[in-house]
């Protein structure tokens, strides 16, 4: 059970989702498998946006994804192109 959560919020056109949709397909498994501390991994869809919704064991480890080769070398290089404006990243605990 996650005990922290990553919320990355991207402001994407429809146009460009399907692009998006693919990345995060690409690296859902990989993180599961790969980062310290995933539990979860979602995909959010709305009208204004999408999220990615990460579940971890703890803040600390959510915070480390953020520093990780898999998601800046890879998550934000693909994705970036496909961004209306910066997305917004929150991590949450979970009471």
């Amino acid at each position: 059970m996650a005990k922290a959560f990553l919320e990355i919020t991207m402001y994407v056109s429809n146009t460009n989702r399907p692009t998006a949709a693919g990345v995060y397909n690409k690296y859902k498994q990989p993180f599961l498998n790969e980062i310290k501390g995933a539990t979860s991994k979602d995909l959010l869809i709305r009208d204004e946006d999408v999220q990615v919704l990460h579940g971890f064991e703890s803040v600390e480890d959510a915070n480390a994804y953020l520093k990780t080769d898999i998601f800046n070398n890879d998550v934000v290089k693909e994705l970036s192109p496909l961004f209306d404006k910066a997305p917004e990243i929150k991590i949450y605990e979970v009471a």
